[in-house]
């Protein structure tokens, strides 16, 4: 080889890739994803039960248009702000979820969930938790050595969570419960708190979940479903089981768009918490990984972004993408791993693909204020790279 040819440096060119437009491409492709599905999957049963065919699938635009408006308005609002607005926060999460339980909440299949809102209803659980992971963030950033060298300090925003997730449980929505908790308690790890500081607090979350799925018959239902869904298929083991069926009759390419058996109300919430299995049966198994990937795409692009913060000095910043990333990246997970079988019924939305407009509406949310701290970031190393080529120019002038 001559000295005059030169290989690229595969770290710079990997360090070129930004994650900005890598999680916007994702999340974009996503919701397309998400559109296309809800209209195969809900046609036949929105006929039946709305009297129009394409009841769900225009709502589901409606609230896509509404999500990237909102998008539009996180990636206008300074990170500053959601620092200094922590108090407020806690407060409006801790409020919703106080005031779904009174008589303004609505309940649909045993589940006080919802606030009616104009034209749809708001699911309290969204709106808390982005609240709660934004007030948490500050916490963190505030208290930091108290955090790592206390346990007092560790164990009051333990206090906040415990709160919260009674509230939730009371509605009943263990699933964001387990969200919840999950992403408060990664987001606190990844700020530095050494790992035998969650032992007991594992020990405890353990033993309060194995409580409640024994006190409760529907969960512990749930749970003897999920070990053998085809011994009850017909009842307890019914949508693991008709989600299995789905998976099957997908094999590798799938039986096409709108070719769906499994949707023809044999599937329950097929265009909900079931989607991705309409997905696997309509485009096999190569239609599911590219969703998985799509999705891990746009997790390890929030989780660069909040290094990447990190790296620049900004350390709610940092904190707060990786919450955020949490909390979409767990949802997305459990939601897969239930219509797959390796976890056990939960009431959890795909984000940005199934239907709902409080899910998508705030993971539209995330994504904007996920873009605003990276642009900040960017804005921040451009200044300083003017400073020193300003202060570059000085010197040599002055020599």
């Amino acid at each position: 080889m001559s000295a005059g040819i030169s290989l690229p440096n595969r770290n710079s060119w990997l360090g070129e890739i930004q994650p900005l437009p890598v999680l916007v491409i994702s999340a974009a492709a996503l919701l397309v994803v998400g559109v296309v599905m809800i209209s195969s999957a809900s046609m036949d049963m929105a006929a039946e039960t709305m009297g129009n065919s394409y009841h769900y699938v225009i709502r589901q635009l409606l609230f896509a248009a509404m999500g990237g408006v909102l998008a539009l308005v996180a990636v206008n609002v300074p990170v500053a702000w959601w620092e200094r607005s922590g108090w407020l926060l806690l407060g409006i999460g801790l409020l919703v979820l106080v005031l779904v339980l009174t008589p303004m909440g609505r309940t649909v299949n045993g589940s006080t969930r919802w606030i009616p809102f104009g034209l749809f209803n708001v699911q309290v659980s969204e709106v808390a938790k982005l609240c709660l992971i934004a007030y948490l963030a500050g916490y963190v950033v505030r208290r930091r050595d108290e955090l790592l060298n206390t346990w007092p300090g560790f164990l009051k925003p333990l206090v906040v969570l415990g709160v919260a997730s009674v509230l939730l449980v009371i509605q009943p929505d263990f699933g964001a419960t387990v969200v919840l908790i999950t992403a408060a308690a990664g987001m606190i790890f990844l700020s530095g708190v050494r790992l035998t500081r969650f032992v007991p607090l594992i020990a405890i979350l353990v033993a309060l979940g194995t409580v409640l799925v024994l006190t409760q018959p529907y969960r512990l239902k749930r749970v003897v479903s999920y070990l053998d869904p085809w011994k009850d298929q017909f009842d307890t083991g019914y949508q693991l089981t008709q989600s299995l069926i789905a998976f099957g009759r997908g094999e590798w390419a799938g039986v096409g768009l709108g070719n769906s058996i499994q949707k023809l109300f044999y599937l329950p919430e097929a265009h909900t918490d079931f989607i991705f299995a309409i997905i696997a049966e309509e485009f096999g198994l190569l239609g599911s990984l590219l969703v998985l990937a799509l999705f891990t795409v746009l997790v390890v692009s929030g989780f660069v972004i909040a290094r990447r913060a990190e790296k620049a000095k900004m350390p709610f910043g940092a904190c707060f993408a990786y919450g955020l990333t949490l909390l979409i990246g767990l949802q997305a997970g459990i939601n897969m791993a239930v219509s797959t079988g390796l976890l056990p019924t939960k009431g959890l939305t795909l984000p940005l693909v199934s239907y709902g407009g409080s899910s998508l509406m705030i993971t539209c949310v995330c994504i904007g204020v996920l873009a605003r701290i990276e642009m900040e970031r960017l804005d921040k190393v451009r200044v300083a790279s003017e400073e020193n080529s300003s202060k570059k120019r000085g010197g040599a002038v002055y020599d």
